[in-house]
């Protein structure tokens, strides 16, 4: 005999994301003291504190942490079996990291929209790490990600290999010709956030062919780091697909390394323990092919 309820689930993990049971209470359309009964009665059906307790403020503890992925993915099955029996629309609910976010998904929603035009979609966008976190508590479907994800619960495919480029602004020495690889090594580098698959990619790639890199500074926009780049503040390394814009307005120069062509792989992630919902498999049915 089960001891909660999906609505004691769903409690659950909203009062988990806000961290306050009255914040909690609005999301669930309930009133504030039946969210704590729910809670309360999620509680002693399974014998087990979920939180830690700091005034009004509720920090998730070990017990809670272990149920939390598990109740989420409880929930999304319900969730995939009342549309699937209603004929409901399509739910997608998937992580991506920012430059995925900002410069390759929109194309791809657009055209998975066009395929089930009332699918409904829920979209978080973080650096890698984010993302990856995200997938690993089930927060959402599956994530696009840019930098490699070792976590040993989720599952990793290839989807696309995406090309990064060596970026100055217009007038900088090595815009007219080759530099050596001692001059990388000593150049300021603008670079993304630790975290950032971008950031991880680019150490990993430069890092092997030319040694050393000078980070003068950290961004956590890219966009931000192009026009700072423009502006005359260092070199860059990031994805063409950011930078095919400013490079053909001439903001930007592209830089001839003489390196062997810098690529990496886009990768998706999803939980080794969640179900494959219909709306995860239409959008890559749909805009990937994932290897």
């Amino acid at each position: 005999m089960l001891r909660f309820s999906l609505r004691e689930l769903e409690v659950f993990c909203a009062i988990a994301r806000h961290e306050h049971v009255g914040r909690a209470a609005e999301e669930v359309a309930l009133s504030q003291s039946a969210a704590s009964q729910a809670l309360a009665q999620l509680e002693r059906g399974l014998g087990e504190s979920l939180f830690d307790r700091h005034g009004r403020s509720l920090t998730l503890n070990e017990n809670g942490r272990l149920l939390l992925p598990q109740a989420r993915a409880l929930l999304a099955s319900a969730e995939e079996l009342q549309t699937l029996l209603s004929g409901g629309a399509l739910s997608l609910h998937l992580g991506a990291s920012t430059t995925i976010a900002n410069y390759l998904l929109p194309t791809e929603l657009a055209r998975f929209r066009q395929a089930h035009p009332g699918a409904r979609v829920r979209l978080k966008v973080g650096n890698t790490a984010d993302v990856v976190e995200a997938v690993a508590t089930m927060d959402v479907d599956f994530g696009l990600i840019e930098g490699a994800c070792h976590h040993p619960d989720l599952l990793v495919h290839n989807w696309r290999l995406d090309e990064l480029v060596v970026i100055a602004p217009p007038g900088h020495p090595f815009a007219s010709r080759r530099p050596s690889r001692a001059e990388l090594a000593a150049a300021p580098w603008l670079l993304r956030e630790a975290g950032s698959g971008t950031r991880e990619e680019v150490e990993r790639s430069l890092l092997a062919r030319i040694g050393e890199l000078n980070v003068d500074i950290e961004l956590g926009d890219s966009e931000a780091i192009w026009r700072s780049v423009a502006a005359g503040l260092g070199l860059s390394c990031l994805s063409r697909s950011i930078v095919t814009a400013p490079l053909a307005s001439g903001q930007l120069v592209e830089v001839a390394t003489g390196l062997a062509p810098l690529e990496r792989w886009l990768r998706v992630v999803r939980h080794r323990s969640k179900p494959t919902m219909r709306g995860m498999q239409a959008f890559l049915a749909a805009c990937f092919t994932p290897t």
